[in-house]
């Protein structure tokens, strides 16, 4: 498929299904509340284990193409050098990875696991414990590990392979020529909406930031 044909049907299929999504939301938000609320309780109970795994998985990986000779591979064409200075770099990936949902969940998480902790009783000596160990475990080493996975995956294939900038280009290795039909699409479809809802909930945390903030400080009403 056409690189600009298979953008252009990517672009148009997430914008209808966003659209349709938004349209759902404004017309029926206790609804979606509700079905989106069991989907994710669904998912966690049924492959909470997988997400662990994975996300370890991804560390280790990083670890190992760190240390090892594919990790002076260049993300461009041979003798290509940085953009960037290295702190330059590690400012700009750590704003984009973390950003607004460290600055609100670094204070909010391990407080409210520990006043509702999703194993025993709250407000102990355990839940203190599990509470730092769920933030460490969202906060510390094993998001970066998947951040570095997939943003490594897109940035081979498109500034060293030449591939047009889609998700779909990561895989491949995996997929084959798979990646310019109606499978690919559907990975280029669904990391959109990936995107949308990641942004979305940054948006969203800055928000409630702001609007506790203005309450705060002029006694503006808080309404979200």
């Amino acid at each position: 498929m056409n690189p600009l044909k298979s953008n252009t049907l990517v672009f148009n299929i997430s914008c209808a299904l966003a659209f349709l999504f938004l349209l759902w939301g404004a017309m029926a938000p206790d609804h979606l509340a509700k079905i989106t609320g069991e989907f994710q309780t669904t998912l966690l109970d049924s492959f909470g284990w997988l997400y662990v795994l994975a996300a370890t998985g991804f560390l280790v990986c990083a670890f190992c193409l760190i240390f090892s000779r594919w990790g002076d591979i260049p993300l461009g064409p041979d003798g290509s050098k940085p953009e960037f200075p290295l702190l330059t770099w590690f400012a700009m990936l750590f704003c984009a990875g973390m950003g607004i949902g460290l600055v609100f969940w670094g204070i909010a998480e391990p407080t409210s696991h520990y006043h509702d902790p999703p194993i025993g009783e709250g407000d102990t000596p355990q839940a203190a414990r599990l509470a730092l160990q769920y933030s460490f475990f969202h906060w510390g080493l094993h998001p970066w590990g998947i951040y570095t996975m997939v943003g490594m995956a897109l940035a081979y294939f498109q500034f060293r392979k030449g591939t047009p900038g889609l998700f779909s280009s990561g895989c491949q290795p995996v997929l084959g020529r798979l990646t310019t039909g109606p499978l690919g699409t559907a990975v280029d479809v669904i990391a959109v909406f990936a995107t949308i809802f990641g942004v979305a909930t940054s948006l969203g945390f800055g928000a409630i930031q702001i609007s506790g903030g203005l309450s705060y400080l002029f006694a503006v009403p808080n309404t979200l």
